[in-house]
């Protein structure tokens, strides 16, 4: 194992690589490890990323992090951790290629969604026919022909959101619809409730639901089946969670395990690639300044 580093960084999407490009120029000791699973490498083009008003490929996106971070000095590595301890006043990574001690780590595992069973996945993604985040890329489906497909509480919440950028809106449950007052406000809002449906494919344009024999087309089909925080490392260090498994951190990005920092989708918050950032300037910054300042 080789000296103790100042930080080291698990994982390598928009908050690790932005975390990496703070710590760098603050001229601190570190290593990013990346198993190379960014929910990043879904987005065929992002039109909601500051900076890029003609759009950028989520792989694009982070190619370009990654060469502004090795030009500040960042150290990245392909590896995924698959356990994390403490050792006295350090934390001990242990990867299936090394182990990596640190004086403090920040978490940027990420979450991963539960993608339909269709397929043609990739493909479905790649044209936008297939979708997982309104908020992302909703203003690119006015008018369309969409579906939400999930259980039916969230893809209902999905569906009123959505109402503002077309009527032609359809909620899809993976569960019967209970009665209550959510059923009531679809209704208001004129969205179509469907029955569970028997199975979806794609034709290479567009996403088809059957229906006891009956199919049914649309133009997008937002994907809202759930996720899954990549949580356990911290939680095998004691890290609160919210019910979700999303880590509890506070406004320095600190989890309830001193020297364990989580940012982005990992942690309990808005899932947005903007907001990782600002996790990982937030994090990178408030690490710097905890460490004991070495004088050169």
């Amino acid at each position: 194992m080789d000296e103790t580093l100042d930080c080291a960084i698990i994982g390598a999407g928009p908050g690790g690589l932005t975390a990496a490009i703070y710590l760098a120029r603050f001229r601190r000791p570190g290593i990013v490890l990346d198993a190379g699973r960014s929910r990043a490498r879904w987005i065929p083009a992002s039109h909601n990323c500051p900076g890029f008003p003609r759009g950028i490929a989520g792989d694009e996106f982070l190619a370009r992090l990654a060469t502004q971070a090795r030009s500040s000095g960042a150290h990245i590595e392909s590896g995924e951790v698959v356990a994390l301890r403490r050792a006295d006043d350090r934390f001990v990574l242990e990867s299936r290629q090394r182990r990596v001690a640190a004086r403090t780590v920040i978490l940027a595992t990420g979450c991963e969604d539960v993608m339909p069973d269709v397929a043609g996945l990739g493909d479905a993604v790649r044209c936008g026919a297939l979708r997982f985040c309104p908020i992302c890329d909703a203003c690119e489906a006015i008018d369309r022909d969409i579906a939400i497909h999930g259980p039916f509480e969230s893809a209902a919440r999905h569906a009123l959101f959505l109402r503002t950028y077309s009527s032609r809106v359809s909620v899809v449950p993976t569960d019967a619809p209970p009665d209550g007052d959510a059923g009531a406000r679809l209704r208001e809002a004129r969205v179509e409730v469907t029955s569970t449906p028997d199975g979806l494919a794609f034709d290479g344009e567009r996403c088809t639901f059957s229906f006891d024999g009956r199919r049914r087309d649309f133009d997008v089909v937002y994907a809202m089946l759930g996720s899954r925080q990549r949580s356990d490392l911290a939680r095998s260090l004691g890290a609160h969670c919210d019910d979700e498994g999303a880590l509890r951190v506070d406004r320095y990005q600190r989890t309830s395990v001193p020297g364990l920092y989580a940012i982005g989708d990992v942690v309990s918050a808005l899932n947005q690639i903007a907001v990782a950032t600002g996790h990982a300037a937030i994090a990178a910054t408030a690490v710097h300044n905890a460490l004991e300042t070495r004088f050169a």
